[in-house]
């Protein structure tokens, strides 16, 4: 288990970076139990379940991630709340707001330079958002590499402002591109990132591209969810007892209504 005071030194450069890069932050217990969860929700259907789920008028999936063993215990990692509840990131309140999973095989495309903070319209950055990227199965440059652009979270802009960029190599950018299983990679939601397309091998060697992304704000606000079945989700977690001694994490009173402006729907 990660002890987060090793880490508070990079933590006070998170404000002026947006990022902070956690190599082998999670015991390999939980990453062994991670694994074999993303494979059952991408190869049973699940995970295309849990998109066509957002479609309008579809029924909410039978299943969604917090379901899941292990990743319910992702979400609520304690060295990841306690980093989370750091000054610098969320600080003491904070709640839950989505967690995905996914697994790319060698070869897969590339994702745009984007941002993913939830506010409609943007307009300001008051309130910080953050997404805790996890590479459970480590990162390589044949996978897909990260590449953020530090310091752009303080700046107010659309989330896909840069998309006509596409993956390209941008001035000032900083990319991740090894890390050991059980690392994570902990961005402000507002910070534009993309994933570089993954090589596709000669050899077919080249290992998949695990992801689990959980996201997290500070209250103080209704946040827009992301999913229109997001009161199951949270409902999944209270169930669960997930961080019985947090409250407010899994609290809907924090959110407006799915595809509404923000602020209304209460």
């Amino acid at each position: 288990m990660t002890d987060t005071r090793t880490i508070d030194a990079p933590v006070e450069q998170f404000t002026e970076d947006g990022f902070l890069v956690l190599p082998g932050f999670l015991p390999s217990g939980l990453v062994d139990r991670l694994v074999p969860e993303v494979d059952q929700w991408v190869d049973t259907g699940l995970r295309q379940a849990s998109i066509d789920a957002c479609r309008p008028g579809a029924r909410p999936p039978l299943t969604v991630e917090l379901d899941l063993e292990a990743h319910g215990e992702l979400a609520v990692h304690p060295p990841l709340l306690e980093l989370l509840s750091h000054p610098a990131l969320l600080g003491e309140s904070f709640v839950f707001h989505h967690l995905h999973s996914d697994r790319r095989p060698a070869g897969a495309p590339g994702k745009s330079w984007h941002h993913d903070y939830e506010q409609r319209p943007q307009r300001d950055r008051r309130l910080p958002m953050v997404h805790a990227l996890h590479y459970i199965r480590g990162l390589t440059q044949e996978q897909g590499p990260l590449a953020v652009l530090a310091g752009s979270h303080r700046e107010v802009a659309d989330k896909d402002a840069l998309g006509h960029r596409g993956t390209d190599v941008l001035p000032g950018e900083t990319v991740i591109d090894t890390l050991p299983p059980g690392s994570t990679v902990v961005l402000h939601s507002a910070l534009f990132h993309t994933r570089r397309p993954a090589a596709a091998p000669d050899t077919g060697a080249t290992a998949p591209r695990y992801m689990i992304d959980g996201s997290y704000c500070r209250t103080g606000r209704l946040w827009p969810p992301v999913k229109p079945y997001w009161r199951r989700i949270l409902a999944v977690a209270r169930t669960r007892a997930l961080a019985a001694d947090r409250p407010e994490l899994f609290a809907e009173r924090h959110f407006g209504e799915y595809g509404e402006p923000e602020g209304r729907g209460r």
